[in-house]
């Protein structure tokens, strides 16, 4: 079932607006016993080219919980959250931005978080954040955002914290809220944020530190197009969460084979592969700094890019 899930996900190549499940009313959908634990996947903290990381971490998980997991992805960020409010979904791999929206929304008892990764890069010193680089073409003149006035700019998704909330609480510092780009477009994900860039179909855009180093380790072509010239952050690294209508004890079977992987020669393999040095426990408040900024925005009255 993982296998063929995964096929799916490499297809979908994280694009967005996929409609794989029905989602919507009131009651949540809680898993039994005898069903499968749905995890809903965005490119959280690897690449395209690290479609098998997942498949090995969800065959780990199932071997040390002795559940069976099944992985959905090509999802926009807020299908997640709707996957995972409902309950449809009871694990998913999010962007910092979409579980603040979610925990802070309506109805805050619907998720939870159950563990972040740590980047085993020198940038990140062992914490749970990560950064957004802000990209342009390898052969650009441009050297700061402040050159990006009249360009074109492309972005991921309205609820990226990297792709969407961090430029613009930078460009609600600098003061330009009104009209700096001359064209805003949106691509659906990061990495095809960044083929555009590189190909030079934009100028410029905001993306996950984390997917850029990954694809840059992995030598993944596209991503030698780019060149970073501002790192906005850090922020709360995107986090593993939870469906609160998920049994207790299948949450923390997952939690622990999550935290434990650092210490098992085993996930400390799959670790390695995602750059990662290991999953651990964060509290709430590692988002506040995510708060901030959409407070930013929202107080300037800018919440649309432009």
């Amino acid at each position: 079932m993982i296998l063929t899930t995964m096929r799916r996900f490499l297809a979908m190549s994280f694009l967005a607006c996929v409609c794989f499940f029905g989602v919507g009313g009131s009651q949540s959908v809680q898993a039994q016993d005898n069903e499968p634990i749905t995890i809903a996947l965005t490119a959280a903290f690897v690449s395209e080219k690290g479609v098998d990381v997942y498949e090995e971490l969800g065959e780990y998980l199932e071997k040390k919980t002795g559940l069976q997991i099944e992985f959905v992805s090509g999802l926009s960020y807020s299908t997640i959250n709707s996957l995972v409010e409902s309950g449809t979904a009871q694990i998913a791999f999010v962007c910092g931005y979409p579980y603040v929206l979610a925990h802070d929304g309506k109805d805050n008892a619907s998720v939870g978080l159950l563990a972040a990764p740590v980047n085993a890069g020198a940038l990140y010193k062992g914490e749970p954040k990560y950064y957004s680089y802000v990209i342009v073409k390898k052969d650009s003149p441009i050297t700061k955002f402040e050159d990006l006035k009249g360009k074109t700019w492309v972005y991921n998704d309205e609820i990226s914290n990297s792709g969407y909330n961090m430029p613009r609480a930078k460009m609600v510092s600098i003061g330009e809220t009104d009209g700096f780009f001359d064209k805003v477009v949106k691509s659906g994900s990061h990495e095809e944020s960044i083929r555009m860039v590189g190909s030079g179909e934009a100028h410029a855009s905001a993306v996950d530190s984390l997917v850029l180093d990954y694809a840059l380790a992995e030598n993944e072509s596209y991503a030698s197009q780019v060149k970073i010239i501002e790192t906005l952050g850090p922020a709360g690294v995107p986090p593993v969460i939870y469906s609160t209508s998920m049994p207790e004890e299948k949450m923390q079977k997952i939690k622990q084979a999550l935290l434990g992987m650092k210490d098992d020669p085993e996930g400390q393999a799959i670790l390695k592969k995602a750059h990662l040095s290991s999953f651990i426990e964060v509290d709430d408040k590692n988002y506040d700094d995510i708060r901030t900024m959409a407070d930013m925005a929202q107080q300037a009255g800018f919440m649309e890019i432009e």
